[in-house]
Protein backbone atom coordinates (compact mmCIF):
# COMPACT_ATOMS: atom_id res chain seq x y z
CA UNK A 1 0.00 0.00 0.00
CA UNK A 2 0.65 3.72 -0.51
CA UNK A 3 2.68 5.11 2.63
CA UNK A 4 0.01 7.84 3.17
CA UNK A 5 -3.33 7.92 3.39
CA UNK A 6 -5.47 11.24 4.52
CA UNK A 7 -6.07 9.63 8.11
CA UNK A 8 -2.18 9.24 8.35
CA UNK A 9 -1.13 12.30 6.96
CA UNK A 10 -3.71 13.95 9.83
CA UNK A 11 -1.71 11.25 12.17
CA UNK A 12 1.46 12.94 10.93
CA UNK A 13 0.44 16.78 11.38
CA UNK A 14 -0.48 16.06 14.75
CA UNK A 15 2.84 14.24 15.61
CA UNK A 16 5.63 12.70 13.53
CA UNK A 17 6.12 10.03 16.06
CA UNK A 18 2.55 9.22 15.93
CA UNK A 19 2.79 8.18 12.25
CA UNK A 20 5.77 6.41 12.13
CA UNK A 21 4.66 3.95 14.53
CA UNK A 22 1.41 3.42 12.54
CA UNK A 23 3.18 2.58 9.71
CA UNK A 24 6.05 0.44 10.85
CA UNK A 25 4.29 -1.15 13.97
CA UNK A 26 0.89 -1.64 12.61
CA UNK A 27 0.45 -4.57 15.09
CA UNK A 28 1.25 -2.62 18.00
CA UNK A 29 -1.03 -3.39 21.04
CA UNK A 30 -2.28 0.28 20.94
CA UNK A 31 -3.63 0.63 18.40
CA UNK A 32 -5.95 -2.04 18.80
CA UNK A 33 -9.47 -0.72 19.26
CA UNK A 34 -11.41 -1.46 22.53
CA UNK A 35 -15.00 -1.81 22.97
CA UNK A 36 -15.17 1.41 23.02
CA UNK A 37 -13.45 2.92 20.14
CA UNK A 38 -14.70 0.29 18.00
CA UNK A 39 -18.31 1.54 19.14
CA UNK A 40 -17.39 4.56 17.86
CA UNK A 41 -15.87 3.35 14.64
CA UNK A 42 -19.35 1.41 14.40
CA UNK A 43 -20.94 4.92 14.93
CA UNK A 44 -19.04 6.60 12.14
CA UNK A 45 -20.17 4.11 10.01
CA UNK A 46 -23.63 4.47 10.24
CA UNK A 47 -23.09 8.09 9.89
CA UNK A 48 -21.71 7.69 6.57
CA UNK A 49 -24.25 5.29 5.67
CA UNK A 50 -26.90 7.75 6.42
CA UNK A 51 -25.42 10.52 4.97
CA UNK A 52 -24.76 8.78 1.56
CA UNK A 53 -28.96 8.96 1.25
CA UNK A 54 -28.74 12.69 1.08
CA UNK A 55 -27.62 12.57 -2.38
CA UNK A 56 -29.50 10.52 -4.58
CA UNK A 57 -28.43 8.56 -7.53
CA UNK A 58 -24.55 7.98 -6.25
CA UNK A 59 -22.58 5.49 -6.90
CA UNK A 60 -20.33 3.53 -4.24
CA UNK A 61 -16.83 2.45 -4.83
CA UNK A 62 -17.45 -0.50 -3.15
CA UNK A 63 -13.85 -2.05 -2.92
CA UNK A 64 -11.63 -2.98 0.19
CA UNK A 65 -9.15 -0.07 0.91
CA UNK A 66 -6.49 -2.31 -0.15
CA UNK A 67 -7.83 -2.59 -3.64
CA UNK A 68 -6.42 0.79 -4.45
CA UNK A 69 -6.49 -0.31 -8.30
CA UNK A 70 -9.25 -1.47 -7.80
CA UNK A 71 -11.06 1.43 -6.40
CA UNK A 72 -9.26 4.44 -9.05
CA UNK A 73 -10.63 2.19 -11.95
CA UNK A 74 -14.21 2.30 -10.55
CA UNK A 75 -13.70 5.81 -9.61
CA UNK A 76 -12.83 6.98 -13.14
CA UNK A 77 -15.52 4.74 -14.45
CA UNK A 78 -18.10 6.40 -12.13
CA UNK A 79 -16.48 10.13 -13.23
CA UNK A 80 -17.02 8.87 -16.83
CA UNK A 81 -20.47 8.13 -16.10
CA UNK A 82 -21.39 11.65 -15.40
CA UNK A 83 -22.38 10.48 -12.07
CA UNK A 84 -23.76 13.09 -9.98
CA UNK A 85 -22.23 11.74 -6.99
CA UNK A 86 -19.39 9.30 -6.28
CA UNK A 87 -19.52 7.76 -2.63
CA UNK A 88 -15.46 7.22 -1.46
CA UNK A 89 -13.86 8.23 -4.85
CA UNK A 90 -10.61 7.40 -4.26
CA UNK A 91 -7.49 9.17 -5.74
CA UNK A 92 -3.65 8.63 -5.74
CA UNK A 93 -0.80 11.21 -6.29
CA UNK A 94 2.37 12.52 -4.68
CA UNK A 95 2.77 8.89 -2.90
CA UNK A 96 -0.71 9.93 -1.17
CA UNK A 97 -4.31 7.72 -1.56
CA UNK A 98 -7.51 9.14 -0.44
CA UNK A 99 -11.02 8.11 -0.08
CA UNK A 100 -13.60 10.80 -0.37
CA UNK A 101 -16.59 11.00 1.79
CA UNK A 102 -18.70 12.30 -1.12
CA UNK A 103 -17.87 13.93 -4.48
CA UNK A 104 -20.59 16.09 -5.52
CA UNK A 105 -20.71 17.25 -8.93
CA UNK A 106 -21.42 20.74 -9.07
CA UNK A 107 -24.50 21.56 -11.24
CA UNK A 108 -22.51 23.21 -13.96
CA UNK A 109 -21.24 19.81 -14.38
CA UNK A 110 -17.86 21.44 -14.49
CA UNK A 111 -16.40 20.78 -10.80
CA UNK A 112 -16.84 19.02 -7.40
CA UNK A 113 -17.92 19.73 -3.99
CA UNK A 114 -15.50 17.56 -1.40
CA UNK A 115 -17.68 16.67 1.67
CA UNK A 116 -15.91 15.20 4.37
CA UNK A 117 -18.63 13.60 6.70
CA UNK A 118 -17.67 13.25 10.34
CA UNK A 119 -20.09 11.93 13.27
CA UNK A 120 -19.63 15.09 15.40
CA UNK A 121 -22.18 17.75 15.39
CA UNK A 122 -20.36 20.60 14.56
CA UNK A 123 -17.06 21.42 11.65
CA UNK A 124 -14.10 21.46 13.72
CA UNK A 125 -10.80 22.99 13.90
CA UNK A 126 -8.95 19.26 13.11
CA UNK A 127 -11.16 18.77 10.21
CA UNK A 128 -9.15 21.24 7.93
CA UNK A 129 -6.46 19.27 7.58
CA UNK A 130 -7.72 15.99 6.50
CA UNK A 131 -10.28 18.23 3.53
CA UNK A 132 -7.23 20.15 2.66
CA UNK A 133 -5.13 16.89 1.90
CA UNK A 134 -7.98 15.17 -0.26
CA UNK A 135 -8.52 18.22 -2.11
CA UNK A 136 -4.57 18.48 -3.20
CA UNK A 137 -4.71 14.94 -4.26
CA UNK A 138 -7.86 15.56 -6.27
CA UNK A 139 -6.76 18.65 -7.81
CA UNK A 140 -3.18 17.15 -8.68
CA UNK A 141 -5.36 14.22 -10.01
CA UNK A 142 -6.95 17.11 -12.70
CA UNK A 143 -10.30 17.69 -11.12
CA UNK A 144 -11.70 20.69 -10.24
CA UNK A 145 -12.49 21.10 -6.78
CA UNK A 146 -15.05 24.37 -6.68
CA UNK A 147 -16.13 24.02 -2.61
CA UNK A 148 -15.05 22.00 0.43
CA UNK A 149 -17.77 21.25 2.98
CA UNK A 150 -17.93 19.31 6.45
CA UNK A 151 -21.24 17.14 6.89
CA UNK A 152 -21.74 16.62 10.13
CA UNK A 153 -24.70 15.84 12.53
CA UNK A 154 -27.04 18.54 13.18
CA UNK A 155 -27.24 19.54 17.43
CA UNK A 156 -30.82 21.00 16.37
CA UNK A 157 -31.88 17.89 15.23
CA UNK A 158 -34.43 16.05 17.96
CA UNK A 159 -35.23 12.21 17.27
CA UNK A 160 -37.73 11.39 15.25
CA UNK A 161 -36.83 14.80 13.07
CA UNK A 162 -39.21 17.48 12.32
CA UNK A 163 -38.30 21.03 11.52
CA UNK A 164 -34.13 20.42 11.65
CA UNK A 165 -32.52 17.67 9.43
CA UNK A 166 -29.94 15.01 10.90
CA UNK A 167 -27.26 16.56 9.04
CA UNK A 168 -25.82 20.37 8.44
CA UNK A 169 -23.13 21.18 6.18
CA UNK A 170 -20.75 23.55 6.81
CA UNK A 171 -18.65 25.46 4.24
CA UNK A 172 -14.66 25.14 5.08
CA UNK A 173 -13.28 26.43 1.49
CA UNK A 174 -11.96 29.47 3.16
CA UNK A 175 -9.83 27.41 5.87
CA UNK A 176 -8.64 24.69 3.06
CA UNK A 177 -7.14 27.03 0.46
CA UNK A 178 -5.46 28.61 3.58
CA UNK A 179 -3.84 24.79 4.69
CA UNK A 180 -3.22 24.21 0.96
CA UNK A 181 -0.10 25.88 0.96
CA UNK A 182 1.25 23.54 3.69
CA UNK A 183 0.27 20.17 1.45
CA UNK A 184 2.90 19.50 -0.64
CA UNK A 185 5.78 20.22 2.26
CA UNK A 186 3.97 18.23 5.11
CA UNK A 187 3.86 15.30 2.13
CA UNK A 188 7.00 15.63 1.52
CA UNK A 189 8.61 15.84 4.82
CA UNK A 190 6.53 13.53 6.67
CA UNK A 191 7.21 10.88 3.75
CA UNK A 192 11.06 10.84 4.03
CA UNK A 193 10.78 10.79 7.72
CA UNK A 194 8.43 7.33 7.65
CA UNK A 195 12.19 5.84 5.67
CA UNK A 196 14.49 6.84 8.66
CA UNK A 197 14.66 5.97 12.43
CA UNK A 198 11.83 6.83 15.24
CA UNK A 199 11.69 10.23 15.18
CA UNK A 200 13.10 12.47 18.60
CA UNK A 201 9.36 14.22 18.80
CA UNK A 202 9.64 15.79 22.19
CA UNK A 203 6.14 15.56 24.07
CA UNK A 204 4.05 18.28 24.14
CA UNK A 205 0.69 19.78 23.88
CA UNK A 206 0.38 17.20 20.52
CA UNK A 207 0.31 14.19 22.80
CA UNK A 208 -3.67 15.48 23.76
CA UNK A 209 -4.99 17.59 20.62
CA UNK A 210 -6.67 17.31 18.24
CA UNK A 211 -6.96 13.39 19.64
CA UNK A 212 -5.43 11.86 22.43
CA UNK A 213 -2.12 9.97 21.67
CA UNK A 214 -2.77 5.78 21.88
CA UNK A 215 1.27 6.11 22.46
CA UNK A 216 0.73 8.69 24.94
CA UNK A 217 2.18 6.57 28.27
CA UNK A 218 5.29 5.59 25.49
CA UNK A 219 6.56 8.95 25.59
CA UNK A 220 5.68 10.35 28.77
CA UNK A 221 7.17 9.65 32.33
CA UNK A 222 5.25 7.32 34.73
CA UNK A 223 6.41 9.83 37.35
CA UNK A 224 3.90 10.41 40.53
CA UNK A 225 4.83 13.76 41.34
CA UNK A 226 4.92 14.70 37.22
CA UNK A 227 3.52 18.48 36.95
CA UNK A 228 0.79 16.87 35.06
CA UNK A 229 -0.36 15.35 38.24
CA UNK A 230 -1.05 18.53 39.62
CA UNK A 231 -4.93 18.74 40.40
CA UNK A 232 -7.04 21.10 37.88
CA UNK A 233 -3.81 20.89 35.78
CA UNK A 234 -5.22 20.09 31.99
CA UNK A 235 -3.19 19.52 29.43
CA UNK A 236 -2.28 23.58 28.40
CA UNK A 237 -1.14 23.91 32.13
CA UNK A 238 0.51 20.96 32.04
CA UNK A 239 2.80 21.89 28.69
CA UNK A 240 2.86 25.60 29.93
CA UNK A 241 4.59 24.60 33.18
CA UNK A 242 7.05 22.21 31.35
CA UNK A 243 7.74 25.21 28.85
CA UNK A 244 9.08 27.01 32.11
CA UNK A 245 11.25 24.22 32.92
CA UNK A 246 8.63 23.30 35.69
CA UNK A 247 8.81 18.79 35.37
CA UNK A 248 7.91 17.93 38.64
CA UNK A 249 5.27 19.01 41.00
CA UNK A 250 8.03 20.36 43.67
CA UNK A 251 9.94 22.71 40.61
CA UNK A 252 6.93 25.05 41.02
CA UNK A 253 7.68 28.20 43.07
CA UNK A 254 6.84 29.21 46.19
CA UNK A 255 4.33 31.35 46.42
CA UNK A 256 2.57 30.20 42.94
CA UNK A 257 -1.46 30.86 43.42
CA UNK A 258 -3.05 27.75 43.28
CA UNK A 259 -6.64 26.18 43.84
CA UNK A 260 -7.15 25.01 47.40
CA UNK A 261 -7.56 21.30 46.45
CA UNK A 262 -3.64 21.79 45.06
CA UNK A 263 -2.18 22.99 47.68
CA UNK A 264 -3.79 20.36 49.85
CA UNK A 265 -2.13 18.44 47.28
CA UNK A 266 1.19 19.79 47.84
CA UNK A 267 1.09 19.54 51.68
CA UNK A 268 0.06 15.57 51.63
CA UNK A 269 2.93 14.98 49.24
CA UNK A 270 5.04 16.74 51.27
CA UNK A 271 3.91 15.26 54.58
CA UNK A 272 2.99 11.94 52.88
CA UNK A 273 0.29 11.62 54.76
CA UNK A 274 -3.98 11.67 54.52
CA UNK A 275 -4.54 15.95 54.90
CA UNK A 276 -8.47 16.29 56.40
CA UNK A 277 -9.39 19.78 56.50
CA UNK A 278 -11.26 20.74 59.97
CA UNK A 279 -14.82 21.89 58.31
CA UNK A 280 -15.19 18.19 57.27
CA UNK A 281 -17.46 17.15 59.92
CA UNK A 282 -19.31 20.25 59.07
CA UNK A 283 -19.63 19.60 55.34
CA UNK A 284 -21.26 16.49 56.01
CA UNK A 285 -24.07 18.10 58.05
CA UNK A 286 -26.52 18.24 55.24
CA UNK A 287 -25.64 14.53 54.68
CA UNK A 288 -29.10 13.24 57.09
CA UNK A 289 -30.75 10.03 57.60
CA UNK A 290 -32.67 8.34 56.21
CA UNK A 291 -29.88 8.34 53.39
CA UNK A 292 -30.07 7.12 49.81
CA UNK A 293 -27.16 6.76 47.42
CA UNK A 294 -28.02 6.90 43.56
CA UNK A 295 -25.90 6.51 40.68
CA UNK A 296 -27.50 6.54 36.74
CA UNK A 297 -25.71 4.79 33.58
CA UNK A 298 -26.60 6.38 30.25
CA UNK A 299 -26.68 5.28 26.80
CA UNK A 300 -25.53 8.34 23.85
CA UNK A 301 -25.72 7.21 19.81
CA UNK A 302 -24.66 9.41 17.34
CA UNK A 303 -28.26 9.12 15.42
CA UNK A 304 -30.68 9.17 18.51
CA UNK A 305 -33.26 6.52 18.53
CA UNK A 306 -35.62 8.03 21.73
CA UNK A 307 -37.82 10.86 21.43
CA UNK A 308 -36.55 14.54 21.70
CA UNK A 309 -32.91 12.95 22.01
CA UNK A 310 -29.94 15.33 19.57
CA UNK A 311 -26.94 13.69 18.20
CA UNK A 312 -25.01 12.00 21.13
CA UNK A 313 -28.00 12.80 23.90
CA UNK A 314 -27.40 10.65 26.89
CA UNK A 315 -30.31 8.79 27.95
CA UNK A 316 -30.56 7.28 30.99
CA UNK A 317 -31.38 3.66 30.80
CA UNK A 318 -29.92 2.48 34.17
CA UNK A 319 -29.62 3.34 37.93
CA UNK A 320 -28.48 1.73 41.11
CA UNK A 321 -29.71 2.98 44.74
CA UNK A 322 -28.83 1.80 47.68
CA UNK A 323 -30.43 3.24 51.65
CA UNK A 324 -29.31 3.14 54.89
CA UNK A 325 -31.22 1.28 57.30
CA UNK A 326 -31.68 2.98 61.04
CA UNK A 327 -29.67 -0.44 62.01
CA UNK A 328 -26.54 0.61 60.09
CA UNK A 329 -27.54 -1.97 57.19
CA UNK A 330 -28.71 -1.54 53.61
CA UNK A 331 -30.77 -2.29 51.02
CA UNK A 332 -30.51 -2.21 47.30
CA UNK A 333 -32.19 -1.60 44.60
CA UNK A 334 -30.67 -2.13 41.08
CA UNK A 335 -33.24 -1.29 37.46
CA UNK A 336 -31.68 -1.56 34.02
CA UNK A 337 -33.56 -1.11 30.89
CA UNK A 338 -35.03 -4.25 28.36
CA UNK A 339 -35.54 -4.06 24.90
CA UNK A 340 -34.92 -1.08 22.34
CA UNK A 341 -38.11 1.04 23.42
CA UNK A 342 -37.45 4.27 25.41
CA UNK A 343 -37.12 3.50 29.02
CA UNK A 344 -36.58 6.39 30.38
CA UNK A 345 -40.59 6.71 31.74
CA UNK A 346 -40.30 3.44 33.66
CA UNK A 347 -36.94 4.22 34.87
CA UNK A 348 -38.28 7.89 36.24
CA UNK A 349 -41.57 6.02 37.59
CA UNK A 350 -38.97 3.05 38.84
CA UNK A 351 -36.64 5.88 41.02
CA UNK A 352 -39.53 7.86 42.43
CA UNK A 353 -40.48 4.90 44.16
CA UNK A 354 -37.30 3.24 45.42
CA UNK A 355 -36.37 6.66 46.76
CA UNK A 356 -39.11 7.91 47.95
CA UNK A 357 -38.39 7.48 51.84
CA UNK A 358 -34.88 8.87 52.23
CA UNK A 359 -34.56 12.33 53.46
CA UNK A 360 -31.44 13.22 51.71
CA UNK A 361 -30.03 10.92 48.20
CA UNK A 362 -26.00 10.73 47.88
CA UNK A 363 -24.75 11.63 44.47
CA UNK A 364 -21.17 11.68 43.30
CA UNK A 365 -20.96 14.75 40.93
CA UNK A 366 -24.38 16.58 39.33
CA UNK A 367 -24.44 14.21 36.69
CA UNK A 368 -27.76 12.62 38.43
CA UNK A 369 -28.82 16.31 38.69
CA UNK A 370 -28.50 17.14 34.63
CA UNK A 371 -30.26 13.35 33.88
CA UNK A 372 -33.31 14.46 36.27
CA UNK A 373 -34.16 17.43 34.83
CA UNK A 374 -34.07 16.05 31.51
CA UNK A 375 -36.97 13.70 32.60
CA UNK A 376 -39.21 16.30 33.86
CA UNK A 377 -39.59 17.17 30.41
CA UNK A 378 -39.91 14.05 28.76
CA UNK A 379 -42.60 13.30 31.73
CA UNK A 380 -43.99 16.48 32.21
CA UNK A 381 -46.67 14.14 34.75
CA UNK A 382 -43.93 13.24 36.96
CA UNK A 383 -42.29 16.57 37.26
CA UNK A 384 -43.46 17.70 40.39
CA UNK A 385 -42.23 14.07 42.16
CA UNK A 386 -38.70 14.52 40.15
CA UNK A 387 -38.42 17.80 41.38
CA UNK A 388 -38.89 16.79 45.06
CA UNK A 389 -36.41 14.01 44.18
CA UNK A 390 -34.03 17.42 42.95
CA UNK A 391 -34.75 18.69 46.47
CA UNK A 392 -33.17 15.74 47.87
CA UNK A 393 -29.96 15.33 46.16
CA UNK A 394 -26.87 15.67 47.87
CA UNK A 395 -23.12 15.90 46.31
CA UNK A 396 -20.51 14.31 47.89
CA UNK A 397 -17.88 15.09 45.15
CA UNK A 398 -16.87 18.51 46.55
CA UNK A 399 -17.36 17.64 49.88
CA UNK A 400 -14.11 15.66 49.08
CA UNK A 401 -12.42 17.80 46.84
CA UNK A 402 -12.60 20.75 49.69
CA UNK A 403 -11.67 18.70 52.43
CA UNK A 404 -9.67 15.54 52.29
CA UNK A 405 -6.85 14.73 50.14
CA UNK A 406 -4.79 11.33 50.02
CA UNK A 407 -1.43 11.19 47.99
CA UNK A 408 -3.03 8.25 46.32
CA UNK A 409 -5.50 10.84 44.52
CA UNK A 410 -3.13 11.63 41.62
CA UNK A 411 -4.57 15.08 41.24
CA UNK A 412 -8.38 13.09 40.75
CA UNK A 413 -10.76 13.40 42.52
CA UNK A 414 -12.66 10.92 40.40
CA UNK A 415 -14.76 8.49 42.73
CA UNK A 416 -12.36 5.57 41.68
CA UNK A 417 -8.95 7.75 42.23
CA UNK A 418 -10.54 8.39 45.59
CA UNK A 419 -11.82 4.68 46.71
CA UNK A 420 -8.70 3.16 46.41
CA UNK A 421 -6.84 4.81 48.75
CA UNK A 422 -9.47 5.95 51.22
CA UNK A 423 -11.65 2.04 51.15
CA UNK A 424 -8.14 0.07 49.90
CA UNK A 425 -10.66 -2.93 50.70
CA UNK A 426 -13.08 -2.41 48.36
CA UNK A 427 -11.81 -2.30 44.55
CA UNK A 428 -13.71 -3.08 41.18
CA UNK A 429 -11.00 -5.62 40.24
CA UNK A 430 -13.68 -8.72 40.26
CA UNK A 431 -16.11 -6.99 37.86
CA UNK A 432 -16.20 -7.50 34.32
CA UNK A 433 -17.32 -3.63 33.10
CA UNK A 434 -14.92 -1.46 35.12
CA UNK A 435 -15.76 2.07 33.51
CA UNK A 436 -18.82 4.35 32.86
CA UNK A 437 -18.03 4.65 29.19
CA UNK A 438 -17.76 0.96 28.81
CA UNK A 439 -20.74 0.17 30.60
CA UNK A 440 -22.69 2.65 28.07
CA UNK A 441 -21.60 0.31 25.33
CA UNK A 442 -22.62 -2.24 26.71
CA UNK A 443 -26.12 -1.20 27.55
CA UNK A 444 -26.60 0.11 23.66
CA UNK A 445 -25.67 -3.45 22.57
CA UNK A 446 -28.10 -5.32 24.94
CA UNK A 447 -30.81 -2.62 24.48
CA UNK A 448 -30.17 -2.39 20.04
CA UNK A 449 -28.20 -5.80 18.62
CA UNK A 450 -29.67 -8.00 22.01
CA UNK A 451 -31.01 -10.19 19.09
CA UNK A 452 -27.84 -10.92 17.89
CA UNK A 453 -26.30 -11.90 21.32
CA UNK A 454 -27.00 -15.81 22.60
CA UNK A 455 -29.40 -15.80 25.69
CA UNK A 456 -26.33 -16.69 27.63
CA UNK A 457 -24.30 -14.04 26.85
CA UNK A 458 -27.30 -11.90 26.98
CA UNK A 459 -27.91 -12.60 30.53
CA UNK A 460 -24.06 -12.53 31.37
CA UNK A 461 -23.95 -8.66 30.23
CA UNK A 462 -26.81 -7.76 31.89
CA UNK A 463 -25.64 -9.07 35.35
CA UNK A 464 -22.88 -7.76 34.63
CA UNK A 465 -24.03 -4.33 33.95
CA UNK A 466 -26.19 -4.31 37.32
CA UNK A 467 -22.88 -5.16 39.07
CA UNK A 468 -21.26 -2.58 38.03
CA UNK A 469 -23.64 0.26 38.66
CA UNK A 470 -24.61 -1.64 42.08
CA UNK A 471 -20.91 -1.10 42.89
CA UNK A 472 -21.00 2.50 42.22
CA UNK A 473 -23.60 3.08 44.95
CA UNK A 474 -21.89 0.98 46.79
CA UNK A 475 -18.74 2.50 46.42
CA UNK A 476 -20.70 6.11 47.59
CA UNK A 477 -21.45 4.24 50.74
CA UNK A 478 -18.20 3.13 52.03
CA UNK A 479 -16.91 6.11 50.73
CA UNK A 480 -19.51 7.98 53.06
CA UNK A 481 -18.71 5.84 56.10
CA UNK A 482 -15.15 6.30 55.78
CA UNK A 483 -15.69 10.26 55.67
CA UNK A 484 -17.71 10.35 58.73
CA UNK A 485 -15.34 8.11 60.74
CA UNK A 486 -12.34 11.02 59.48
CA UNK A 487 -14.29 13.68 60.61
CA UNK A 488 -14.25 13.09 64.51
CA UNK A 489 -10.71 12.34 64.51
CA UNK A 490 -10.79 15.94 64.07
Amino acid sequence: MTQLSKSRFVAGCQCPKLLWWKVHEPEAPELVPDKVLQDLFDQGALVGELARREFPGGILVDHPHAAIAARLASTQAALEAGAPAIFEASFETGGVFVAVDVLLRDPDGEGFTLIEVKSSSSAKEQHIPDAAVQTWVIRQAGLQVSRVEVMHLNREYRHPGGDAPLFARTDVTAEVEGFLPQVPDLVASLSSMLEGLLPDTPIGLQCFEPYNCVFKDRCWPADPDHIGTLYNNGPKKTVGYMAKGMHSIWDIPAGTRLPDAAQRQLRALKENRLVVEPGLAKALEPFESPLGFLDFETVARAVPVWEGLPPWGAACAQFSYHVERGDGTHSHVGWLAEGPGDPRRELAEQMLEATAGAKRIVTYSAYEKTRIRELQGLVPDLAEGLEELLGKLVDLLPVVRNHVYHPGFQGSFSLKYVLTPLVPELTYQDLVIVDGRLASVEIARLLFVAHRIPVAERDRLRADLLAYCERDTWATVRLMDRLRGLAPEL
